[in-house]
């Protein structure tokens, strides 16, 4: 059978791959923007408290990815890193996408079972 805790896990996990999505596009967008210092999630600290806690705060502190080469200008934004953590955190969120459909499908099995 399904297990909650999973549920609730697993539903972090994608909260967190979500959030940690839109901030890899939004330093792609400031690519240009003089001054913009590049920003990511500690997901293994946050994952860590989803499942210590069973939730996620809604907005997790994004921190400045501290040893990035920066140019001229203060921007330490490169295209290339955030494209490859882009398809990391896409295949991230997929997983859990199936990881969820397989609590629910155990949950399911369970339900026709007992009829």
């Amino acid at each position: 059978m399904a297990d909650v805790n999973m549920l609730q896990e697993l539903t972090g996990y994608l909260q967190l791959t979500t959030q940690r999505q839109q901030l890899i596009v939004s330093n792609m967008a400031n690519v240009d923007n003089p001054g913009y210092r590049n920003e990511d999630l500690d997901f293994p600290s946050a994952m860590h408290n989803v499942v210590a806690g069973g939730s996620v705060r809604m907005e997790p502190a994004a921190l400045e990815v501290p040893g990035l080469p920066e140019r001229p200008d203060g921007n330490n934004v490169n295209v290339d890193r955030e494209g490859l953590l882009l398809s990391q955190t896409q295949l991230q969120y997929q997983l859990g996408i199936q990881l969820i459909k397989a609590e629910f499908h155990k949950l399911l099995t369970a339900i026709q079972a007992g009829s």
